[in-house]
């Protein structure tokens, strides 16, 4: 900590489910992290093999076309390394197959981000929200796997990157308007989101917007979700994000508008 009460951060570990969460999620984060002089590293625990990719050329292999499409990303947001943990993607509903990461046991999870925390040495961590997110099975699962890793390492800060419920709520009518037969219309929506009073940490990161389409449109297999929106909508998920301090703890007031 200097002299401000500013925290030297060094290292910074972004924890995601799935090739394109680090950019359609997260990318601000990375980009601000970055551009703050921080070594960042993301950990993304499947190659998203069972993503939806109607254009996708006969016999390519989608993970290996996503995992591509991550690093490329990754690299011009400002992540430093990728590492890949290798668990099968869920898919959205169904059974989860042997291997995926739904279907493996938290504490499995969790031991292989702890190598990865031991590995990168953070000074701070963000995963996905851990408890209401955006429906996706996965996401829950990395997120809930990432704190539980974390408890190892007590002196790390740790957030979780979130969605506001309102702003959900917003997407969800314009997806079942624009793009009906969406698998996330088949979600359950009941509860999932954060509501305002949950977000400690609120983050303007207009000034990363170009940069960040620029990296959504390096995963050309994957439909950003704020594709043929409202410019409201994508000013929401593009121009702020929204966290939840989870260590330290937060003791309430006016939210923080730095993870630094």
């Amino acid at each position: 900590m200097d002299a401000s009460g500013a925290v030297a951060v060094t290292r910074v570990l972004v924890t995601v489910a799935h090739p394109d969460d680090e950019t359609f999620g997260t990318g601000s984060v990375i980009a601000a992290a970055a551009a703050a002089g921080a070594e960042v590293v993301v950990c993304c625990a499947t190659r998203g093999e069972a993503g939806e990719a109607p254009d996708l050329p006969p016999g390519e292999d989608l993970g290996a076309v996503r995992e591509a499409e991550l690093r490329a990303a990754g690299s011009l947001l400002g992540a430093s390394r990728i590492v890949l943990l290798d668990y099968g993607d869920s898919g959205m509903s169904g059974d989860a197959a042997p291997g995926t990461l739904a279907a493996a046991p938290l504490a499995d999870v969790a031991g292989r981000l702890a190598e990865v925390i031991g590995d990168v040495e953070p000074d701070i961590i963000v995963t996905l929200d851990p408890e209401f997110g955006d429906g996706h099975r996965d996401h829950i699962a990395i997120g809930r796997a990432t704190i539980e890793a974390a408890e190892s390492y007590p002196d790390v800060r740790l957030y979780a990157w979130v969605l506001p419920r309102r702003l959900l709520a917003q997407w969800f009518a314009e997806v079942e308007r624009l793009r009906p037969d969406s698998e996330h219309l088949d979600l359950d929506k009941s509860g999932i989101g954060r509501p305002d009073d949950d977000i400690t940490t609120v983050l303007d990161t207009a000034h990363l917007r170009p940069l960040r389409e620029r990296a959504s449109a390096l995963h050309a297999t994957q439909t950003p979700p704020t594709d043929g929106m409202s410019e409201e909508i994508a000013a929401g998920f593009m121009e702020h994000d929204y966290l939840i301090r989870l260590r330290p703890p937060w003791r309430g007031g006016e939210p923080e508008t730095s993870i630094f």
